[in-house]
């Protein structure tokens, strides 16, 4: 079954947008009115709203400047982007959502704030400085039609630490990390540096731990002994920002469509890329049960939350020395945080952060916070003991009638075929009424250079005229191609889908390798010029 039937299953879709619409109704009738008795925004993150439902799972990719994260994402999508630019210098200065779109167009953030299809509403907290380095990108591209992807600003090292944003940078980051389904951290295996930015970008992320895959670059530029080092030298420091037992997947990989050097640890670079990709795919499959788990996580927050602010308030004076008792209870909000665990049975790791708990409590007016309702919080404790419940049957009938999707660069998923991008572009369907063109559209464009890829064909021993796939698996991956790509390259190739290559089908596959070694994009279906003539009639039947 081809990845595009699989996307539009409509009994597939039909099960996520009836699990979406289930949380969507618990959320608006037990939590919201929770969080808004008890100014759960004013605290933490604002409230949810639609398009926070209805949304594509998201990924955001960050990383210090010029670790690769454009590069990455040109790999996924196998597609430049509108303000895509790539170098050694902070070349990202803004956050780019890229989703999908019937024309291609960028919206600028002020106006991408007040759509509310776009689940970017409540970015406007953070004030013009940031919404003017913040864009949408729309393009037609098939990997987007299934997820959003969300490019950061590249982190600044320590050589540039002080220069400001002109926003808070690690609060947006949070705000994003809240929302998206997946985190990727690139680090460029050359220049491992743990910058002031980067610490309050990791700081940013805590709590989302579960989300994060960290991915070490470039690793096919230097020897094994040397990433080992490094590798070592990452996760130790890894290990001393989040201070937790649990350790962080990194991922070791070169993630860019060109050919990779060749090293010792090529196999690996492989295994990794697989992996990785495999993780990616997998997030429109799971993006009910991270919705299902964001919704949990967040009524044990505002669960914890009611009882901190009924706390204070029933210990306010009611007229004398309302100030000094306020900044006492912030002092004592550690202890306070200890007594409400004990009376109530809430959880230590439901609370939010004391610290930044005190600073937000230091603005707010303790005299108006309200004391606890027993109904509010029995509905609450409802929707977290019984409703949840009830709904995970539905949640897992959905899964059950998902499939397993090919990885994201892989067969129709793959690459956008963009002709008007490149003048010289070796794949590009020809015209037919152009009279000029050198090449008559009755033959074939390979034939010129079929002599050269026949003496490839017969030097590897083909069996009744056919070379089977193993054997032109071993000479494609002599181009050191990424195995993805390699794999695009032979469903374009095996016409008949017989498993093995002819004389004329081998001709086409070395053809498009090297077109794709001179740096052009490999078309999503083959164009009619491309085709073999023998096997013309096969193709245009039915």
């Amino acid at each position: 079954m081809s990845i595009r039937r699989l996307w539009s299953n409509p009994k597939s879709l039909g099960d996520v947008n009836m699990v979406t619409e289930e949380l969507k109704n618990l959320y608006y009738k037990r939590l919201l009115p929770i969080e808004k008795y008890y100014s759960f925004h004013h605290f933490h993150s604002p409230s949810y709203e639609d398009a926070d439902f209805d949304n594509k799972p998201m990924v955001l990719v960050m990383g210090q400047y010029s670790a690769g994260k454009t590069t990455f994402i040109r790999y996924l999508i196998e597609q430049e982007f509108p303000g895509s630019r790539v170098g050694p210098e902070p070349t990202t200065d803004c956050f780019t959502a890229l989703m999908y779109g019937d024309t291609e167009r960028i919206i600028p953030g002020n106006a991408l704030t007040v759509d509310p299809k776009k689940p970017f509403r409540n970015l406007n907290i953070f004030g013009n400085s940031f919404l003017n380095r913040l864009q949408c990108v729309q393009m037609p591209n098939q990997v987007l039609e299934n997820i959003s992807i969300i490019d950061t600003p590249g982190i600044l090292t320590a050589s540039k630490r002080k220069l400001s944003r002109g926003y808070d940078f690690p609060a947006v980051l949070r705000w994003f990390a809240e929302r998206v389904d997946r985190i990727i951290l690139l680090f460029d295996s050359h220049k491992l540096e743990f910058s002031d930015e980067l610490t309050w970008a990791f700081g940013a992320l805590l709590g989302f731990e579960d989300k994060l895959r960290v991915v070490l670059n470039k690793a096919d530029r230097m020897d094994s002994q040397q990433l080992m080092r490094v590798y070592g030298a990452l996760m130790w420091s890894l290990g001393k920002v989040f201070r937790t037992p649990e350790i962080l997947r990194v991922y070791i990989g070169s993630f860019w469509s060109e050919p990779r050097q060749m090293c010792d640890h090529y196999q690996l670079i492989e295994l990794e890329e697989e992996d990785l990709l495999s993780d990616i795919r997998n997030l429109p499959r799971n993006a009910a049960v991270r919705k299902l788990n964001d919704l949990v996580k967040r009524a044990r927050l505002v669960r914890a939350h009611a009882h901190i602010i009924s706390y204070l308030k029933q210990e306010m004076p009611t007229i004398f020395c309302k100030e000094s008792k306020k900044h006492n209870l912030i002092y004592q909000l550690p202890v306070i945080f200890t007594k409400i665990q004990q009376r109530h049975q809430v959880p230590a790791g439901d609370f939010p952060d004391c610290t930044k708990m005190q600073e937000k409590l230091l603005g707010h007016d303790f005299s108006k916070f309200k004391a606890l309702k027993p109904a509010l919080m029995t509905s609450l404790d409802k929707l977290l003991t019984t409703d949840i419940a009830n709904r995970m049957p539905l949640l897992q009938q959905q899964e059950m009638s998902k499939k397993s999707l090919p990885s994201v660069l892989d067969g129709e998923f793959l690459g956008t075929f963009r002709p008007e991008h490149y003048r010289r572009d070796p794949f590009k369907e020809l015209p037919k009424d152009d009279e000029s063109s050198e090449i008559d559209l009755d033959g074939w464009v390979v034939e010129r250079y079929k002599p050269k890829y026949d003496e490839i064909f017969y030097n590897l021993s083909p069996s009744e005229g056919k070379l089977s796939g193993t054997k032109v698996k071993k000479w494609m991956i002599t181009t050191l191609l990424p195995n993805s790509v390699l794999a695009h390259i032979w469903r374009l190739s095996d016409i008949d889908g017989d498993g093995m290559l002819d004389n004329e089908e081998f001709a086409l596959a070395v053809h498009l390798i090297e077109g794709k070694l001179e740096g052009h994009w490999l078309p999503r279906q083959l164009p009619s010029h491309l085709v073999p003539p023998s096997k013309r009639l096969s193709t245009a039947c039915p």
